[in-house]
């Protein structure tokens, strides 16, 4: 499980061993009290052990004592042991993409470098470098987009895709794939949009993705009413909802518009905002706590799983 989407430029990393009930309370806590925006918890299972290892990733140098203070409650004396640690920017993501494996959604396979032996004779393979852009393909976050896009390929074809908030391009770099046919994408953080141009060229996909730098749909690229077919907005709760009159203005009539970022609890909410836009719900899905959600133009809603 993982609270928050880990920063783009992380520069500290906590690291506890536990128990599964300790690691899961203290991602919650922390969850709630640090801006998800600069700070990632994530609590996992470790196989040789059964132990379970909490992982928090801060944009900037935190507080170690007060962090030991919070937990403390939770963990007890184990809150001494709790390790802070400085994080190279330029390998992090990169290192711990060598210990991921090939992800699949359909005939779409995100795979390392490492891992090209994987691919098969009809996948749409995809390889991500992360550099450090977030957006590997093996978040829950991704890979319901991920599916939601096989899902939609199935019903039609679409023409126009837009991207808002690519990270490393993957799911512009998937329709791509699928549909041979130029992407829009764009991204608030200049790091991501070289993140993203770098491994469009490593897919033999520059010519089909069309980059911007800029916050949502805030240029000429993308800030085009009513003009795309499927529009994916991978972001947080919070910019999901601010963006919501700009994003729903880009979705073509028969469009739809792909959200995720969002833990179980915010979706109705965000449903809320989008319906007072005109959006139901058409579809949905949760990959490890994280919610992806399909919306279309008016119509009867369809009840969240």
């Amino acid at each position: 499980m993982l609270e928050g989407l880990p920063p783009h430029r992380p520069t500290h990393v906590l690291r506890l061993i536990t128990d599964e009930p300790s690691a899961r309370t203290m991602t919650e806590l922390l969850g709630e009290m640090f801006d998800p925006m600069e700070t990632a918890v994530a609590a996992f299972e470790v196989e040789e052990t059964g132990a379970w290892r909490l992982e928090a990733y801060f944009s900037e140098e935190p507080d170690a004592e007060m962090i030991r203070d919070l937990i403390r409650p939770v963990v007890g004396a184990q809150a001494d042991e709790a390790a802070f640690e400085t994080i190279d920017q330029q390998d992090w993501v990169r290192a711990s993409l060598e210990g991921l494996k090939p992800v699949r959604a359909g005939r779409f396979l995100v795979h390392g470098g490492h891992d090209r032996h994987h691919v098969r004779a009809n996948d749409l393979a995809i390889e991500i470098e992360a550099a450090l852009a977030f957006g590997t393909g093996h978040h829950g976050t991704t890979l319901g987009c991920l599916r939601a896009l096989v899902d939609e390929l199935k019903r039609r074809r679409p023409a126009r895709v837009l991207d808002v908030g690519t990270g490393t391009g993957i799911l512009g770099f998937a329709a791509a794939k699928a549909l041979h046919t130029p992407v829009i994408a764009g991204d608030l953080d200049p790091e991501a949009v070289t993140t993203a141009r770098g491994n469009a060229r490593l897919n033999g996909l520059g010519p089909y993705l069309r980059l911007y730098h800029a916050p949502g749909v805030r240029h000429a690229l993308a800030n085009r009413p009513r003009g795309f077919d499927v529009v994916f907005a991978n972001i947080l709760a919070r910019p999901l909802k601010r963006l919501a009159p700009s994003l729903t203005a880009v979705v073509a009539d028969d469009g739809v518009l792909i959200l995720s970022g969002l833990i179980e609890r915010d979706v109705p909410g965000v449903l809320s905002t989008y319906r007072h836009r005109g959006f139901h719900l058409a579809r949905s899905g949760v990959i490890e706590g994280w919610a992806t959600l399909v919306l279309r133009r008016g119509g009867a809603a369809a009840r969240p799983r």
